[in-house]
């Protein structure tokens, strides 16, 4: 900090971490892996009170699609500021509202845009959620709803129920395809068309024990549960399978929207429309708002059937107004698409040299890199005993030492223990996670001065979620940082563990 000896900027990082320690919920969780204290930012880049500054790829969980402060959102929100505006008017029509309403409307995909309508809910995504869930039980009729196995869609008790890791099953579970650990086995287009298969054998079996449901709810790609892309071909086919059965689908685009992905909306790779969209995160510039829109049909709510004392949020509107005008003129998605398609290549090159990166996956800058433990050569003893994985994985170099190809060549699995009789038994073993070895990839990011999110079933794969601002140099800056805290971390690992077993390394995986 300006004027301060290191002395002074080191006790007022460490006092203010240590009260908020003794004040603050035990639920907090980024401060707990992430022990900074920003007091300045400015697009990539966070500046600590201890005079350290940062790549910030974890941008607010993807809510700073154009970074920190950017010039066109402070000037947005000084204008309403400066004007004399009301800050908060619940659901009154104002010029702003009225502003963000018609920008937002511009980019929606064709077949939503003509027919809209659009709901204010809570300021975050999950109370968006409760709404869209809410809607569609209206409309329909019915209650049940269809979810996801590794969603995540918010933390209120509506939005935890359709989430992945729900404790207690109120809705029908589907297998979402994924490639690397796909639930069937077989990956590819093979483990999608299953995926398909089981959610429309689930819906016509009258007796699967599942009712017409009300909706179907998904993710695009899914991000909390580790960066997996859905296939365009299987999102459509989800399209029609809830199209013929009047079921309405529910796309949450909080995480993925506004050019995230390398597209302004997620379906629109898939040319998918759905009946309605979650939307929450980039969409109010940095600030909180979160709103569902919908077919028109489906709006047969009452007057005061949804609300929220917040909903009327004047700056967040006007930055987000700013936002998605800027992302959209700027062609931002575009871009996205660009850089991280150069971004997954060069990591899924890294990966190729490294036997813990498992998988390298992704779409435009959204980018996920799962860690695992390779196991021991045959033979040798693991830390669970001979032949056991545990989770102390190496790392180490080299084209071919030890390669092990895998099941049909697929990098980062097991080869099948016997020879295949059946084609399950050819099914590919991906290495077990290795969450251990991906936290001290978090902690040696920090010490890089890089800031990246844990995510996925078991918390082993590191995200990137920069900014769309983010410039070719940064670009790199970050993956020299990340690659080389990923090589330091397996290194400090491997000390404490057997040498392991090199593969010719993680495939790119881009949807």
């Amino acid at each position: 900090m300006a004027g301060a000896t290191s002395g002074e900027t080191r006790g007022l990082h460490e006092g203010v971490l240590r009260r908020q320690s003794a004040r603050e919920s035990s639920a907090r969780t980024y401060a707990r892996a992430l022990p900074i204290v920003p007091v300045r930012a400015r697009g990539l880049t966070i500046e600590g009170a201890d005079g350290r500054r940062y790549l910030d790829c974890l941008s607010g969980a993807g809510t700073l699609a154009l970074g920190h402060n950017h010039p066109v959102v402070l000037e947005a929100i000084r204008g309403v500021l400066d004007s004399g505006a009301p800050l908060s008017v619940l659901d009154l029509a104002t010029p702003v509202k009225d502003a963000f309403v018609t920008e937002l409307f511009r980019t929606l995909p064709p077949g939503l845009a003509d027919r809209a309508r659009v709901q204010f809910c809570g300021p975050a995504g999950t109370d968006a959620v409760e709404a869209a869930l809410k809607l569609v039980r209206s409309a329909t009729g019915r209650s049940a709803v269809l979810a996801f196995a590794g969603a995540y869609h918010g933390m209120t008790a509506g939005a935890l129920a359709v989430s992945g890791g729900a404790p207690d099953v109120q809705v029908a579970r589907l297998p979402y395809p994924q490639d690397y650990r796909c639930p069937f086995g077989i990956g590819g287009p093979a483990g999608a068309e299953l995926a398909a298969r089981w959610a429309e054998s689930l819906l016509d079996d009258p007796k699967s024990g599942v009712p017409l449901p009300a909706g179907m709810i998904l993710e695009p790609v899914q991000g909390e549960g580790g960066v997996i892309p859905a296939p365009d071909d299987w999102l459509r086919r989800m399209r029609r399978l809830t199209a013929d059965r009047s079921i309405p689908l529910i796309a949450d685009e909080i995480q993925t929207g506004v050019g995230r992905t390398g597209a302004f909306w997620a379906v629109d790779h898939s040319g998918v429309t759905p009946d309605v969209m979650v939307l929450s995160k980039a969409i109010g510039g940095s600030l909180p708002l979160a709103v569902i829109v919908y077919r028109d049909d489906l709006d047969t709510w009452q007057p005061g059937a949804h609300a929220g004392t917040f909903r009327g949020n004047q700056l967040a509107m006007a930055a987000g107004t700013a936002t998605l005008a800027y992302v959209r003129e700027n062609g931002l998605a575009e871009r996205a698409a660009t850089l991280g398609s150069r971004m997954l290549t060069r990591l899924a090159d890294f990966g190729r040299e490294h036997a813990c990166v498992g998988d390298v996956r992704g779409r435009g800058l959204m980018i996920g890199i799962e860690l695992v433990a390779p196991e021991p050569e045959r033979g040798e003893p693991g830390p669970d005993g001979p032949g056991g994985a545990g989770d102390v994985p190496g790392c180490g170099g080299g084209p071919g030492a030890g390669a092990d190809p895998g099941i049909l060549g697929v990098p980062g699995t097991r080869t099948a223990p016997t020879a295949p009789a059946t084609p399950m038994d050819a099914a590919r073993t991906p290495y077990p996670p290795a969450p251990a070895l991906a936290a001290a990839v978090q902690r040696e990011c920090l010490r890089r001065g890089l800031i990246v999110e844990l995510g996925g079933r078991h918390a082993s794969v590191v995200r990137l979620l920069p900014p769309l601002t983010i410039s070719d140099e940064q670009a790199e800056a970050v993956l020299d940082r990340l690659t080389d805290a990923i090589a330091a971390a397996a290194r400090g690992h491997e000390t404490h563990g057997p040498d392991r077993r090199r593969h010719p390394g993680a495939a790119q995986r881009t949807g």
